[in-house]
């Protein structure tokens, strides 16, 4: 029986550290049933475990719950695979053609839609993986679109501005129109944000469909010179600039919160002694008829 308890190590963390996913892909594995501890299904995300004693299993599959060497791999997606460590419908999935290649057990960080190809990380470190999806950190992606027709420029700008998708508003973006043919069109955009089909549902909402998607660069990390469909392990300072960039962005975060809060307290404070002075100004004043 899994703890509850105070003692022990949360599970999602646990599932993170052990490689088996990000930790909340990990939570949504929780939700789902698919994990047991000690022979019971588990869907709590208060549940704990103590990693030296207990048995984890995920979709059948024993989880080596010591901590492993951290890597990282770089693809090249090619299209119509599934972005994910496997799939129900069994269809080909972006670690199919990897066996050789990668023998730790590594997961994609975000996903990447069937048809789409590009830059994509592998990796068993759950907290990069969650630092660079986690919408605070604002990590760059950039996308290579091919679109139905010529955009003009307001539509252009609404797109770059953000635009209201039924899931919220989409953040700013940086769009540029990069070729016209005589049917369709080839624009550049970068995001700070990663939401299902997002690209895909921002040009379907301007009229605009999607024919291609290539996705460049992931947090700063390019496929220029990687072939499709083969991948490479990141260098150790490649890694290094993954979590300076989700740290610096952080930080920048922090110190703007902190600077609105102090920008705040300073307006308060001049408007509480302005208010001040005109009340010790009325009180001053005369009242008609007094001596």
């Amino acid at each position: 029986m899994a703890s509850r308890a105070s003692a022990g190590v949360r599970l999602q963390k646990v599932l993170a550290h052990a490689g088996v996913a990000s930790r909340r892909a990990a939570e949504a594995m929780i939700r789902a049933g698919r994990v047991t501890v000690n022979g019971e299904v588990v869907t709590a995300m208060g549940t704990k475990v103590n990693p030296a004693r207990d048995k984890v299993v995920v979709d059948g599959s024993d989880v080596a719950v010591e901590r492993e060497t951290r890597v990282y791999y770089l693809l090249n997606k090619p299209p119509r695979m599934i972005s994910s460590a496997s799939d129900p419908e069994g269809r080909p999935t972006v670690l199919d053609g990897l066996r050789d290649e990668i023998s730790e057990r590594v997961f994609p960080v975000g996903r990447l839609d069937w048809d789409a190809e590009g830059a994509m990380l592998l990796t068993n470190d759950g907290d990069l993986a969650e630092a660079l999806l986690h919408p605070r950190n604002s990590v760059p992606r950039t996308y290579f679109v091919k679109v139905r027709g010529v955009p003009p420029d307001a539509v252009m700008k609404r797109v770059a501005s953000g635009l209201r998708l039924d899931d919220g508003p989409t953040r700013k973006a940086d769009v540029k129109l990069v070729a016209v043919t005589a049917k369709n069109s080839w624009v550049r955009m970068t995001m700070r944000e990663g939401r299902n089909r997002q690209v895909k549902r921002m040009w379907e909402a301007v009229g605009f469909p999607v024919l291609k998607l290539k996705r460049e660069a992931f947090a700063g990390l390019t496929v220029d010179d990687l072939p499709m469909g083969a991948c490479r392990r990141l260098r150790p300072r490649e890694v290094a600039v993954l979590w300076d960039a989700v740290k610096k962005r952080g930080e920048e975060k922090r110190n703007a919160t902190t600077e609105t809060q102090r920008h705040r307290d300073l307006t308060g404070k001049k408007k509480g002694i302005r208010k001040g002075k005109r009340i010790q100004g009325l009180l001053r004043k005369p009242v008609a008829g007094s001596r």
